[in-house]
């Protein structure tokens, strides 16, 4: 399958990754990307920058290497109320939000404290994806989280690194979230998680899974320039306006 875009990749500014974001640009433009995420880890996770490095993303180009930027961020959420860890305003001016547990930063519970993390995540209308939910290290009630995922119009990430062994044991988890996605009729977006620019734009493994499950295009944001477009302009439309709102109080 083709995809237009990577929402996850990391740069040297995550702490433990290697590549600048000039690199990743060249890598994305080589395995011919429209769209590439800067998604690096914030503020909570160990070696992430502090919260000014993201609103600095402004300084970045729109494209590079004919290749579309949007300035983005992984935010950890921190606890069961889905709470993620940069002030409010900072989301405000991002382009795309995936959001996750790690475990570096959110101590594992328990199935129904996971999935109501991540069901508050999305409530908060901050949130673009969830990213890498099949991590066997956090239990969920999938259908609960994908079914939220569709009613808030949020993404379910299909991650090719957690396919690859970065989060050993996720393949069962993420072909039946896949296959949840494809029967409750959630968007589901496509993500590297490349800490290498050498892994920018590789996808085989995600697509394999999609392959499996018989997901249609047409629910994946990533297969075409469209629908991906759509869905981020609507996706910041209401990401600002929550983030004004709550500002204004």
């Amino acid at each position: 399958m083709k995809f237009i875009a990577d929402t996850h990749t990391h740069t040297l500014a995550s702490g433990h990754a290697y590549s600048t974001v000039i690199e990743n640009v060249a890598a994305a433009a080589k395995a011919g990307l429209q769209y590439m995420c800067v998604t690096d880890h914030a503020t909570s996770m160990p070696g992430a920058p502090h919260h000014w490095h993201f609103v600095n993303q402004r300084v970045l180009p729109s494209s590079l290497s004919g290749v579309r930027l949007l300035k983005g961020v992984e935010a950890n959420i921190m606890n069961g109320d889905g709470e993620l860890d940069m002030p409010i305003y900072v989301y405000g001016g991002l382009e795309w939000v995936n959001a996750s547990l790690h475990e570096a930063v959110f101590r594992s519970s328990d199935e129904q404290t996971h999935t109501q993390a991540l069901i508050n995540a999305m409530r908060s209308e901050c949130v673009d994806a969830i990213a890498h939910a099949g991590n066997p290290s956090y239990p969920i009630d999938a259908e609960a989280v994908v079914r939220e995922a569709a009613r808030c119009g949020v993404a379910i990430e299909l991650n090719n690194s957690s396919l690859n062994g970065s989060r050993q044991g996720s393949e069962p988890n993420c072909l039946a979230i896949a296959a949840l996605a494809k029967e409750l009729g959630a968007w589901v977006t496509t993500g590297s998680d490349a800490h290498f620019a050498h892994n920018v734009g590789d996808l085989v493994s995600v697509s394999e899974l999609i392959r499996k499950v018989g997901l249609p295009r047409e629910q994946i944001i990533t297969t075409d320039t469209a629908l991906f477009e759509a869905f981020i302009t609507k996706r910041q439309l209401i990401r600002k306006q929550r983030v004004q709102a709550e500002i204004s109080r």
